[in-house]
């Protein structure tokens, strides 16, 4: 079994997903994150470790790995401990489990709300708060390429349709504008292909992925 780990690690870990998106001559190729892809190869060695060895090498990497998608280490961690649990934890457990403050659980606790990967649960009779990640990775997946977008990409169309209105005609201000119409226009192509693939389901997805790494 831990051979046949090793071997799916050494094809998978460079694995990029490649979306290719033609306009005319132009073809911008996106390149997905393998984040998910190497973290699941990692919780593989849950069936040839110790389970508790193989826990907190999950969480670990899972923690070192979330600031790649745009989340602090513990915020990741977090998430880890939560994707793999069977049961809804409360926010006493996580800090138990990973030997972090109330505070410092409360807040990344509803970051991870806030990012939609992580819902808060209620037990009848109990007062505390318990908490779940969802662990269907392709929605995983969807969710934080949403959240993404909406931090990143967003804010950066919004800021390039403002500065395009710049009056002016003198050789600088041409040049700029060439250079902000130009990437206005890149990144609504982006923001486009963000949006199929949010919008997309899985079978879709694979299906076109195919036809592009043949």
């Amino acid at each position: 079994m831990r051979e046949n780990v090793a071997l799916i690690k050494q094809i998978f870990v460079h694995v990029r997903i490649v979306m290719i998106l033609k306009t005319g001559e132009v073809e911008v190729k996106i390149i997905k994150l393998s984040i998910i892809i190497e973290s699941l190869i990692i919780y593989s060695y849950i069936y040839t470790m110790e389970f508790q060895e193989a826990k907190i090498k999950f969480i670990q990497n899972w923690g070192t790995l979330g600031s790649s998608w745009g989340i602090n280490k513990t915020m990741a961690q977090i998430h880890a401990l939560l994707l793999i649990s069977p049961n809804v934890l409360s926010t006493e457990d996580v800090m138990e489990e990973l030997k972090i403050s109330r505070g410092n659980a409360n807040m990344n606790l509803r970051a991870l709300m806030d990012w939609g990967i992580v819902t808060k649960e209620y037990k009848a009779g109990e007062r505390k708060d318990f908490f779940k990640a969802d662990k269907d990775i392709w929605e995983l997946a969807r969710k934080i390429t949403r959240e993404r977008n909406r931090r990143e990409v967003e804010p950066v169309l919004k800021v390039l349709n403002e500065v395009k209105t710049v009056k002016g005609t003198t050789d600088e201000i041409k040049t700029f504008k060439a250079v902000v119409t130009d990437l206005e226009s890149f990144t609504t192509k982006l923001e486009g292909v963000v949006d199929k693939f949010v919008k997309s389901d899985k079978h879709w997805f694979y299906k076109n992925l195919l036809k592009i790494v043949k």
